[in-house]
C-alpha cells in the first residue's frame, strides 16, 4: 500500500499534500484539533526529502526543481482554499459580485499558496533524513508565514501559532518571546514526530525528549503565569481606578443604503442594548457597521436622540465612515463621542482590507468595472498615523476589524496603561468559521500586549479578555446583548516591542542544518 502512493507521483506531488493542506484547517478555531498537526508537518516533511531524493532519476522526465515547488503549492493551495473560503461569503451582499464568488475562491488559494510553493522550493532540495534537515525545513516554513505577514498589505492569518488558541498555558510565552517566534517554536514541535522516522540516527530519544522539557516547561510557565494573575487579581481590583465599560453587540443584518428610517430605528436599538444608567459613568462600545455605511456627518441629524438618552457621565465609541472634505477623502473610523454626539477623538484605520475597503490599481481595475466590496464605489484612504487616546488614566489603542490580527500595530505603543479595542463587523462572513477564527487573534495581542482586549462585534464574537488571554465575558455569533465590565486601570508589566527573538532563532536553525550539512 505504502509503495503504491511512493511510486504515483500525482498522488505524491499534487493530491497528497492538497488533502494535507485542506486537513490543517480543523487545527483551528472553532475546531481545535491540534494535534492534527503532528500528523500533518512530518508527512510534508517526508514527501520533500523523499522527492528530492528521487526526482533525479525517477521523476527524471520533469524537471528536478518543479516537483519541489508542486508539493508546497498544492499544500498551500488547499491550506487557504479550507481556512479562507469563507471570505467569498461577504460577495454575497451585492448582486454585483455574486458572479465572481466562485472565481474569488479560486483565485486567493492560487496566489498565497505561492508562498508554501517558493518555501518548498528553497528548502527541499536540501532536505534529507537527517535531524539537520527537520530544522532548516521548520525555519523556511516559518520564514514563509512571517513573509506573508509582511509582504504588500500583509495577511497573517492562521499563522500555526494560531491552532494553541484554546490552550491559554500554552500561549502565555508569546508576551516574552512574540507571535512569529512562537510560530516557529510551534512548527518545531509539530515536526517532532518526524525525529523517530529518520534512519541511524541514535539521538532520537534524546531529541525528542529534549523538545518535550521544552513544551512542558512551557505549559508550567504559562501555568505559573495564569495562577500568579490569579492570585493577585483581587488586589488588581481593590488597588487600581477601575472604569466601567459596557460592550455592544446590536446583531444587526448586514444591509446597504439604509434610510432614515432604518438608521433611526438602528440607533434605538443601540441605546435599548446599551442598557443606560444615566449617574452611573461608562465607556460604551458600539461596534463597526451597525449604522451601515453612514458618514459621521448623516446621523448628526440624530443628536437629540442620543442626548436624551444619555448623560455628561457617557462617552460612546463607533465604528462610521467620515469624511474629509478638504482633502476629498473618506475613511473608515473609530469615533469617541460624548452625550451631544460632538467629536472628541476620531481613529482612521490603517491597516485597510484589500478589494474590501480599498481597489489596488483601482485606475486600470475600475475601467474594468471592478469595485470594492464595502457601499460605495470609491475607495476608503488610508489613515495617516497611528492613534491612541487617553480615558480615565488609560491609554487606549483602537483597532478597526482585522487590524487585531497585525501584531506591528501595537509593539510600538510606549504606555504603561493601556487597553485594545476593537471594533469590527464580522457579518460579512455569516456563520462560517470566519468570525471564530478572526476573534482568536484577538486573545493573542491581549498576551503580546499584556493589556485587556475589548471586542465589540455586530456579527461574531464580542467579549471582554483580560491581560492573559482568558475570556472573562462574551457574547456568541449572532447574539444580541451587551457586556458590563468594571475595568482595572493597570500598569503592564511588559508587552512584546519586536520580532528581534524571531530573527535569533531563525539564524540559529540555519547554523545548526549547517553543522548537521557539513558532518554529513
Amino acid at each position: 500500500m505504502i509503495n503504491f502512493f511512493i511510486n504515483n507521483r500525482v498522488l505524491l506531488v499534487f493530491i497528497i499534500p492538497f488533502l494535507l493542506g485542506c486537513l490543517s484547517v480543523f487545527s483551528f478555531q472553532p475546531y481545535n484539533y491540534t494535534f492534527i498537526n503532528f500528523f500533518i508537518f512530518p508527512c510534508l516533511f517526508f514527501i520533500l526529502c523523499y522527492i528530492n531524493k528521487r526526482s533525479k532519476n525517477k521523476y527524471r522526465k520533469k524537471p528536478y526543481l518543479i516537483n519541489l515547488f508542486y508539493v508546497g503549492y498544492f499544500f498551500g493551495i488547499g491550506f487557504f482554499l479550507t481556512g479562507t473560503y469563507w471570505i467569498s461569503n461577504s460577495l454575497q451582499f451585492d448582486e454585483y459580485f455574486k458572479s465572481l464568488i466562485p472565481l474569488t475562491i479560486i483565485i486567493l488559494p492560487l496566489s498565497l499558496g505561492l508562498f508554501y510553493g517558493f518555501g518548498s522550493l528553497i528548502c527541499g532540495k536540501y532536505l534529507n533524513y537527517n535531524l539537520g534537515s527537520i530544522f532548516l525545513f521548520c525555519a523556511t516554513m516559518s520564514a514563509v508565514d512571517y513573509l506573508r505577514a509582511k509582504l504588500l498589505t500583509g495577511f497573517p492569518w492562521n499563522l500555526w501559532a494560531y491552532s494553541w488558541s484554546w490552550f491559554t498555558e500554552i500561549i502565555q510565552v508569546l508576551n516574552p518571546i512574540g507571535l512569529f517566534a512562537f510560530n516557529l517554536l510551534t512548527i518545531t514541535f509539530f515536526c517532532i514526530p518526524s525525529v523517530f522516522f529518520i534512519k541511524k540516527y541514535k539521538y532520537k530519544t534524546l531529541i525528542s525528549s529534549f523538545f518535550l522539557v521544552i513544551f512542558f516547561s512551557n505549559y508550567i510557565y504559562g501555568n505559573y503565569v495564569l495562577n500568579n494573575y490569579k492570585i493577585n487579581s483581587q488586589n488588581y481590583l481593590k488597588e487600581n481606578n477601575q472604569i466601567n465599560i459596557k460592550i455592544v453587540s446590536p446583531n444587526f443584518e448586514l444591509k446597504y443604503y439604509l434610510s432614515d428610517k432604518e438608521t433611526s430605528e438602528r440607533i434605538k436599538k443601540l441605546i435599548k442594548y446599551s442598557d443606560i444608567e444615566k449617574n452611573k459613568k461608562t465607556l460604551f462600545v458600539w461596534p463597526e457597521g451597525a449604522l451601515s455605511g453612514k458618514y459621521f456627518f448623516e446621523i448628526e441629524k440624530y443628536r437629540s436622540l442620543i442626548k436624551e438618552n444619555f448623560s455628561s457621565n457617557h462617552s460612546i465609541i463607533l465604528g462610521i465612515n467620515t469624511l474629509n472634505k478638504n482633502e476629498n477623502k473618506f475613511y473608515n473610523s473609530f469615533v469617541l463621542v460624548d452625550n451631544n454626539l460632538n467629536k472628541i477623538f476620531q481613529y482612521n484605520k490603517v491597516k485597510l482590507v484589500p478589494f474590501g475597503e480599498f481597489l489596488p490599481f483601482h485606475d486600470i481595475l475600475e475601467k474594468f468595472g471592478l469595485k470594492k466590496v464595502t457601499e460605495g464605489f470609491g475607495s476608503f484612504s488610508k489613515g495617516t498615523k497611528d492613534g491612541t487616546f487617553s480615558y480615565s488614566g488609560i491609554n487606549i489603542i483602537p483597532l478597526i476589524c482585522y487590524e487585531i490580527i497585525f501584531p506591528e500595530l501595537i509593539q510600538k505603543i510606549k504606555s504603561k496603561k493601556t487597553l485594545l479595542i476593537n471594533i469590527s463587523e464580522d457579518g460579512w462572513f455569516g456563520d462560517s468559521i470566519g468570525p471564530y477564527q478572526h476573534f482568536s487573534k484577538s486573545i493573542y495581542r491581549a498576551i503580546e500586549s499584556d493589556s485587556f482586549v475589548l471586542r465589540s462585534a455586530n456579527k461574531g464574537l464580542s467579549a471582554i479578555i483580560n491581560n492573559k488571554g482568558q475570556i472573562i465575558k462574551s457574547l456568541k455569533n449572532n447574539e444580541t446583548g451587551n457586556l458590563e465590565y468594571s475595568l482595572p486601570v493597570i500598569e503592564k508589566n511588559n508587552g512584546n516591542k519586536n520580532d528581534l527573538i524571531f530573527f535569533v532563532l531563525l539564524f540559529t536553525y540555519c547554523l545548526i542544518f549547517l553543522k548537521y550539512k557539513k558532518n554529513d
